[in-house]
């Protein structure tokens, strides 16, 4: 193993492969401020949103960032925690777990960084150049591709690579949508709630993208699909005992369908009085599972005439989340 002398006279065995984990960010705050920073980085994001910078940033540097702050303010603070946000606390968590399957002899480090937000790409991309890494994987926390998350990560890793004199031996995994151990570890974790509640019709519900990214070579709803059907074959359910759904839509564009509100309402209108929700496009709780989909869509369900809903959580820091992730780094070469 090659070693190195750090900035403060210590030596310190240099990691030979740095694995840097990326989720999509969040807010430092839930505050009208730090959330209209974070939707302001992201809503730019070419990748997120395709339309023309002379259309859409009037829009977006207009009413967008000065009313939907307003609103999502007060979402944010229902799911907010003393540790801060869930979708940051949780990511650190399975970064830590992550780094604890490797001994220090084993020479891996792990970095967690967020495309929009801190901790940063540029930053851990830093920390990894310091350690002297001659490999580099990264593992964006999206199981399915898609250009607006995926897409976007690779975009800015490149990006500060073009800074590195020498540069590492690059892996990038983009997807893990069919990945055995992440199709197990979903199943696995809908038969903990049955095990609980009992056995009800499952709804996957996954983030939507617009309509035309798809039909522009998206491979992200097909990717769903498949996942979708790998869940359901490792759970034994006939094709009237799920529905794939997506949500989270934005703006007036058409997005994929059904969306989650409405297919929620529709099965507690034919009488499916109960449902069990799983959201596997999600690797870590966040706004969007916590506060739309176990508040907002529960009681749209319920207020449609459902009866129970239950929340699967997403895999988050749990040690088939881990065994997961080292399922994937293992296929990319670690």
């Amino acid at each position: 193993m090659a070693w190195f002398k750090s900035a403060e006279g210590s030596v310190t065995p240099a990691a030979e492969t740095g694995v840097l984990l990326v989720n999509l960010g969040t807010p430092d705050a839930p505050t009208y401020g730090a959330i209209r920073r974070f939707l302001g980085a992201f809503l730019s994001d070419r990748r997120v949103v395709e339309a023309c910078p002379a259309y859409w940033y009037p829009i977006l540097y207009g009413l967008v960032l000065t009313a939907r702050p307003l609103k999502t303010r007060e979402l944010y603070r229902e799911i907010w925690t003393p540790e801060g946000s869930p979708l940051l606390v949780g990511s650190m968590r399975l970064a830590a777990g992550l780094q604890g399957e490797f001994a220090a002899s084993a020479g891996v480090r792990v970095e967690l960084a967020m495309t929009y937000g801190e901790p940063s790409i540029r930053a851990a991309i830093e920390r990894l150049q310091g350690a002297r890494i001659a490999k580099l994987i990264v593992l964006p926390l999206y199981p399915q591709y898609s250009a607006t998350t995926t897409g976007s990560v690779f975009d800015r890793v490149t990006a500060e690579l073009r800074r590195w004199r020498r540069v590492p031996s690059l892996s990038f995994v983009s997807d893990y949508h069919v990945e055995p151990v992440y199709i197990q570890a979903l199943a696995t974790s809908v038969q903990e709630i049955w095990a609980k509640h009992g056995r009800s019709h499952l709804v996957l519900s996954n983030h939507g993208i617009p309509v035309k990214y798809v039909e522009a070579g998206d491979p992200y709803r097909a990717q769903v699909a498949a996942t979708s059907k790998a869940v359901a074959k490792a759970l034994g359910l006939g094709t009237d005992e799920y529905s794939e759904s997506f949500q989270s839509r934005f703006g007036p564009t058409p997005w994929i369908t059904p969306y989650t509100d409405e297919r929620l309402a529709e099965l507690a209108r034919a009488g499916v009085a109960r449902v069990t929700v799983v959201t596997p496009s999600f690797a870590i709780d966040c706004l969007e599972t916590l506060e739309e989909i176990g508040i907002r869509s529960r009681a749209a369900f319920l207020a449609a005439g459902g009866r129970e809903f239950n929340l699967v959580p997403a895999l988050n820091d749990s040690p088939a989340h881990v065994a997961t992730l080292l399922a994937v780094l293992r296929r990319a070469g670690l």
